[in-house]
């Protein structure tokens, strides 16, 4: 059985991008820690969740933490960098030895076999997921081929990012902007470059068994569902009917790194 760590931005980013492969994971006996990097309270929501956001995503977080199955939680709590990283001490800007010492630790205390971050563009750009690609790439480099804690021989971390596939995405967000159902001053050419394309995807992983997990762990981040004067994406998923929400997301997208 293998120790698998998965590191994430926000609150809910677990959810949508990896829930499936978590759960299948922990099912077959292996070894889950989820690492949530912020605290996501820059994330939008409605005047409903408005009141101490962070509280409630961290509640919400662990609550989608316990329907994975996974064997641990570990919340950093950062401050959430905001979409442009414009959030005075998120933790796109941060001290970044330190963060990665931190992951390092994490991996030492798990003895872990397979580190995911996500990939170099970090999925769509946030500054908090670029920040998380840079944080996983460091430490994975930081402890492979050391000699461990147990004198077992050199280290072989197997290192993952997860990603979805580009050409899909960047297709279906031109045409939402054809038909004009992005917002004003939106790019859509920002997607040509987002995400990983598709030829460089080495592993797909089936988690259609898993969808009822993973439909309520995107349901357990309400506050991400939610919005005054706008639709969200978590709201829309977690509505979709059953066919539809297999064909989307029954499949979930790794780079592996050599």
């Amino acid at each position: 059985m293998a120790t698998l760590i998965f590191v994430h931005a926000h609150p809910d980013d677990e959810a949508l991008l990896t829930a499936g492969t978590m759960a299948r994971a922990s099912a077959e006996g292996h070894r889950v820690i989820l690492v949530s990097a912020t605290d996501g309270a820059a994330g939008l929501t409605s005047t409903d969740f408005a009141d101490d956001l962070a509280a409630t995503r961290a509640a919400e977080l662990e609550h989608s933490a316990g329907l994975l199955g996974t064997a641990r939680l570990v919340n950093w709590a950062y401050a959430d960098s905001g979409l442009h990283g414009l959030r005075e001490g998120g933790f796109a800007t941060g001290n970044l030895s330190e963060q990665v010492q931190r992951l390092v630790d994490v991996i030492d205390e798990e003895d872990a076999d397979v580190l995911v971050g996500y990939d170099p563009s970090g999925g769509y750009g946030h500054p908090d997921h670029l920040r998380v690609h840079a944080v996983v790439r460091g430490a994975a480099d930081a402890v492979t081929g050391r000699q461990p804690l147990q004198d077992s021989g050199p280290r072989r971390l197997r290192l993952f990012e997860a990603t979805l596939p580009r050409e899909p995405i960047a297709k279906a967000v031109h045409l939402a902007n054809r038909l004009h159902l992005t917002p004003a001053g939106f790019d859509p050419a920002e997607f040509d470059r987002a995400w990983t394309p598709r030829e460089h995807i080495t592993h797909r992983v089936d988690v259609r068994r898993q969808l009822a997990v993973k439909r309520a762990s995107m349901a357990a981040h309400a506050s991400q569902a939610a919005a005054d004067d706008s639709v969200r994406t978590l709201a829309v998923l977690t509505k979709l009917p059953r066919p539809i929400y297999s064909r989307l997301l029954g499949t979930e997208y790794y780079v592996e790194i050599p």
